[in-house]
């Protein structure tokens, strides 16, 4: 149970292990390559003091050696040379001075180098080393097949050996001291004792590095506890810092809401007041229609009135909802023929008004070809009703001629329509478009009305938006011979 109540808690836990990773592998690499620089600089530093070493060391076993030969010589007296017992005491002594340093795991070899005639020779046996000094006897004949290079090297430096009379070492490949130590006898140059010599102190250099390569590795993870530890503490961080933001995100988006709700509660206060004022100007026809109520135009006023019924009924239906539901506004059951709904707007709407027929004149020009479209046919009039309102209020004082005009192009597959006039025309300020590719015409509460009138600047706001709703576009201009154009584009799909 406690077991899992902290992997809970450290789920909680942003962590990000690819980061400490990331991080892990490039110190990593960082102290690797450190390491690696460090250790070369600590060998060549290591190996330049034990060549030095080396050097010395070998040079040292080699002169003791050849005191040691030298003391024990130097120790036979003259009445003693004849002694059997005395003889084989000094050539014991001579082959446990070779014995001995030859037991050493450094000393690949030790030997006397002689010249006797024209040859040299190695000598690294008592029995004949004493035979050569004491008893001048001569060497005999010995085997240097194992000892070329050593005979070889000293020819090369006998002279400097016998006018110095100093230690001369040569080093080979791998660290092999090649030393020279002259031998003299009672001041008196012999020939020099040679011994191979090989020093290896690279156990010293593997401890060295072994030390600083634990050391690397405890800091490594010294650094990777950091690390962690590090994350931890953030990814706390972090988790309060999201906690504080969601709880002013909520907070913000709870404001957010309720002002957009106020907002929608304000375009809708709007729209139905917008809707009413059309709704109230529909009834006043209605009520004329049933009071010229006749046998004779009976058909015709139940025509109209149906009419009017059906977008009164639209008006009340769009006061229930700030967003009428999409399929209430273009839905393929609705077949609604673009010309008809024009001709009934103006003839049975906007040609009803007898103060203003000697105002302004509305001219309709349909193309019988157009397709239906699937849109609510009262959501048509919500959109062309607006527009030509707007022509009339914006127009001329007299001789107003508004144009209606549909056009269908079959290879683009669209309908366009047109509402224009030769009034004013659009002022310039109302066609420049917003950060988001609006005309400021289409934007709601803009008028050129007078300043204080109530509830303008919403009628080509609203043919818009409900244009939009129906997938269609909107676009409104100048023309050059005077007045504005309203094209609406349709795609028929």
């Amino acid at each position: 149970m406690k077991y899992r109540k902290l992997l809970g808690k450290i789920k909680e836990y942003h962590f990000e292990f690819k980061h400490v990773t990331v991080l892990f592998i490039i110190l990593f690499a960082f102290q690797l390559i450190v390491s690696l620089i460090n250790k070369a600089a600590i060998k060549s530093f290591l190996d330049s003091t034990q060549n030095w070493y080396q050097k010395e060391s070998a040079e040292e076993i080699a002169n003791l050696t050849t005191t040691s030969l030298e003391l024990v010589l130097e120790s036979l007296e003259q009445k003693d040379m004849g002694l059997k017992e005395k003889e084989d005491k000094i050539v014991q002594s001579f082959d446990i001075i070779f014995s001995q340093q030859q037991l050493n795991h450094n000393i690949r070899g030790i030997y006397i180098l002689v010249r006797s005639g024209t040859d040299v020779y190695a000598i690294d046996e008592g029995r004949t080393l004493y035979s050569f000094l004491i008893r001048h006897t001569g060497i005999g004949k010995i085997e240097n097949t194992g000892n070329l290079e050593a005979i070889r090297m000293y020819k090369t430096i006998e002279n400097e050996l016998t006018s110095k009379e100093q230690i001369y070492s040569i080093v080979s490949k791998n660290n092999v001291f090649h030393i020279f130590v002259p031998f003299v006898l009672r001041g008196e140059y012999i020939g020099a004792v040679y011994m191979k010599n090989s020093p290896d102190f690279s156990f010293i250099t593997n401890e060295v590095i072994t030390n600083y390569d634990e050391t690397s590795i405890i800091y490594l993870s010294l650094i990777l506890l950091g690390l962690i530890a590090m994350y931890f503490i953030s990814s706390y961080t972090v988790k309060e810092r999201d906690e504080t933001q969601k709880l002013l995100f909520d907070e913000h988006e709870a404001n957010l809401k309720k002002q957009i709700n106020y907002e929608k509660e304000i375009i809708f206060t709007k729209r139905i007041y917008h809707t009413h004022h059309k709704a109230e100007k529909i009834m006043g026809f209605i009520k004329e229609d049933l009071r010229m109520l006749a046998p004779e135009n009976i058909n015709d006023v139940k025509y109209r009135v149906s009419k009017y019924s059906n977008f009164i009924s639209r008006v009340i239906y769009d006061m229930k909802w700030y967003d009428p539901p999409l399929q209430t506004i273009r839905n393929p059951i609705f077949r609604t023929n673009l010309n008809e709904v024009i001709d009934f707007m103006v003839n049975n709407i906007f040609l009803r008004i007898s103060s203003k027929t000697s105002i302004f004149e509305i001219k309709v020009e349909t193309d019988p070809d157009i397709p239906m479209v699937t849109v609510n046919e009262f959501v048509v009039w919500e959109i062309i009703e607006p527009l030509i309102q707007n022509s009339i209020d914006h127009g001329r004082e007299n001789n107003l001629i508004i144009h209606c005009r549909t056009r269908y192009d079959a290879a683009a597959g669209k309908t366009f329509l047109t509402i224009e006039d030769n009034g004013k025309g659009i002022s310039p300020e109302l066609l420049k478009t917003d950060s988001r590719g609006i005309k400021n015409i289409f934007i709601e509460n803009t008028t050129t009305k007078s300043v204080g009138m109530q509830n303008t600047g919403y009628g080509c706001y609203i043919a818009s938006e409900i244009t939009k709703r129906c997938g269609w576009e909107i676009d409104a201009a100048n023309i050059e011979t005077g007045g504005c154009r309203f094209t609406i584009t349709i795609p028929n799909y």
